[in-house]
């Protein structure tokens, strides 16, 4: 079984909402009954802002009726990170929306001290796994990649896909690529990393590197510091022989999560 999977590695117009859904519409458009899966970099309306009291959305907002919208004329599932004003709470969230809805979300768990988006936006609580055409899905963003234990794949997060949506600095390109390797080996998993490209608004420069890596952390594409939207289908049966004939997971340590 084949799933199309779509990554969108773009330049994002600093805290320009409009103009950066109009750009992914227009980049997006050929992916039309060609895709399974469209994935958007993070605050891919804003660039990785630190001022969500200016410029987060409500949850309902425009966004998310335009990823609806977007989910809809590619009859795909369409996600990314958005800066989100949730009752007062801000936080960066992942939003995920399907043909006709419903739109699911994940809040970042771990964020960025170093940047202080600690001291502007309140952290995740959950994760999310979302089944959509045979696949499961675990929606994750950026400096999330970091830490092992909370995307470690286990009956209570059991999953096939993971995805991480990131603004990651170019200066630390080489812990991305590695991370995103050791996170597919260690869950025997497909793993799908969309990061943007282009200098923010403080000048802080991204080169990109986006990649789908499957089960064994070999890259399905590497889009390295061009701006560009690729598709590329994993192999569902593949995975699940690997699983099969290679079954780490049963030696793994148990371990719980705390709040």
């Amino acid at each position: 079984m084949s799933f199309r999977v779509s990554i969108a590695q773009q330049p994002l117009a600093w805290q320009d909402a409009a103009a950066n859904r109009a750009h992914f519409e227009s980049v997006l458009a050929p992916l039309a009954g060609a895709t399974d899966l469209v994935i958007l970099p993070e605050m891919f309306t804003t660039g990785f802002t630190m001022r969500p009291e200016q410029f987060a959305e409500a949850p309902d907002g425009e966004t998310r009726a335009w990823l609806l919208q977007q989910a809809r004329v590619l009859d795909a599932a369409v996600g990314g990170s958005v800066a989100v004003n949730d009752e007062g709470r801000f936080y960066n969230r992942f939003m995920l929306a399907l043909p006709g809805g419903p739109t699911y979300w994940y809040d970042k768990r771990h964020l960025f001290r170093m940047g202080g988006e600690h001291r502007h936006f309140d952290e995740g609580s959950h994760a999310l796994i979302v089944e959509w055409r045979g696949i499961r899905l675990c929606p994750l963003v950026c400096y999330d990649l970091r830490f092992p234990v909370w995307s470690r794949r286990r009956p209570e997060l059991e999953y096939d896909l993971a995805i991480y949506a990131a603004n990651w600095p170019a200066a630390r390109r080489y812990a991305w690529t590695t991370l995103l390797r050791a996170r597919a080996i260690e869950n025997q998993a497909f793993v799908a990393g969309v990061n943007r490209v282009g200098d923010d608004g403080h000048g802080v420069a991204h080169v990109g590197d986006s990649a789908v890596l499957d089960f064994t952390g070999q890259p399905l594409i590497e889009l390295h510091d061009k701006p560009q939207v690729v598709t590329v289908p994993i192999d569902l049966e593949a995975l699940r022989a690997w699983r099969d004939k290679f079954p780490a997971h049963l030696d793994a340590d148990a371990f719980t999560l705390e709040s």
